[in-house]
């Protein structure tokens, strides 16, 4: 694929087609969307991503331990408590881009079409 490019120029027998349903299958939970929506751009603690995204912190646990495992967030310790990353920006490009496909099925308007002073 080329970098920055939105046309995918990836041979159709590519093994990357197999990691790829599995970064879709990562992703087809709604807590770990919420999770790296809730990441964004910043690093928090399993506690604050807890009450961010309504659940225990357990339940947030599971779910990093599983998008760590993935490799779609990192981990830095400070004393003893952990802060977790995004990896990089594609998970939450991947997130960005599904909420808007699912716009479009709801709103004849997305609201990622409008400019920010219709907002």
């Amino acid at each position: 694929m080329n970098e920055g490019s939105n046309n995918c120029t990836l041979a159709l027998d590519s093994p990357y087609v197999d990691l790829a349903v599995e970064v879709f299958a990562m992703l087809a939970d709604a807590t770990r969307v919420r999770i790296i929506v809730a990441l964004g751009g910043e690093e928090l603690a399993v506690g604050d991503l807890a009450r961010t995204v309504g659940k225990s912190p357990t339940t947030v646990s599971q779910h990093l331990a599983k998008l760590r495992l993935a490799r779609m967030v990192t981990t830095r310790q400070e004393g003893t408590r952990v802060f977790y990353k995004l990896t990089d920006e594609h998970a939450r490009q991947l997130v960005t881009d599904a909420i808007s496909q699912a716009e479009h099925s709801v709103d004849a308007q997305p609201r990622h079409h409008h400019t920010q002073e219709e907002q």
